[in-house]
């Protein structure tokens, strides 16, 4: 295993201990914070996704999204492959998807301008640490490569790192929002 490989391995086993222990403590405000931030780019269309595990939940502000314009949830189609987002509105029937994520029984796919990312680890320059499958990376890539795309962390705030081991593939985030509120992190990508 690499030095890089083993940095990451500790980044996330980190993360994912934070991320537990501030699900287990969750007040419920970051979807609060994440329909905020939503409703300067109302009608824009977006992704979120289903949470799982100890994720926070951004289905309330993604219900309140849905009524003002399109909103969707990633689909995996295979491994090494980027995502696809297919249409998603509260109470719609649901099926079993990879990873134990819930997808669309009928997927109906479209391309998002925003992406509310899930992750492990985050820090203040960008840097996001997801599962290591690599999916957002794929995907976001490939969005950005035909409009302007932006990625939305949607963490706790406990899930920050000082900083994270990162590769020239991996996508950065614009934004992160968390419970306590939401940062912009463009200017600080930049500088990095």
């Amino acid at each position: 295993m690499s030095d890089l490989t083993e940095r990451k391995a500790q980044s996330r086993a980190d993360g994912f201990a934070r991320r537990k222990a501030a699900h287990a403590a969750d007040p419920g405000t970051g979807a609060g914070e994440l329909s905020a931030f939503l409703a300067g780019h109302r009608g824009v269309p977006l992704s979120g996704y289903m949470p799982i595990r100890t994720e926070i939940d951004p289905l309330p502000a993604m219900a309140e999204a849905a009524a003002y314009g399109p909103v969707g949830i990633p689909v995996i189609l295979a491994a090494g492959q980027p995502l696809k987002f297919a249409l998603w509105e509260p109470d719609m029937p649901l099926v079993e998807g990879a990873f134990g994520a819930r997808i669309p029984e009928v997927p109906e796919f479209f391309e998002p301008e925003i992406v509310i990312v899930p992750l492990v680890a985050f820090d203040a320059r960008g840097g996001r640490l997801g599962y290591g499958g690599g999916f957002y990376d794929r995907t976001l890539e490939q969005l950005r490569a035909q409009r302007p795309t932006l990625a939305i962390g949607f963490a706790y705030a406990a899930q920050q790192a000082d900083a994270l081991p990162l590769e020239p593939t991996d996508q950065r985030l614009d934004f992160i929002v968390t419970e306590a509120g939401m940062t912009d992190l463009r200017q600080s990508s930049d500088a990095s």
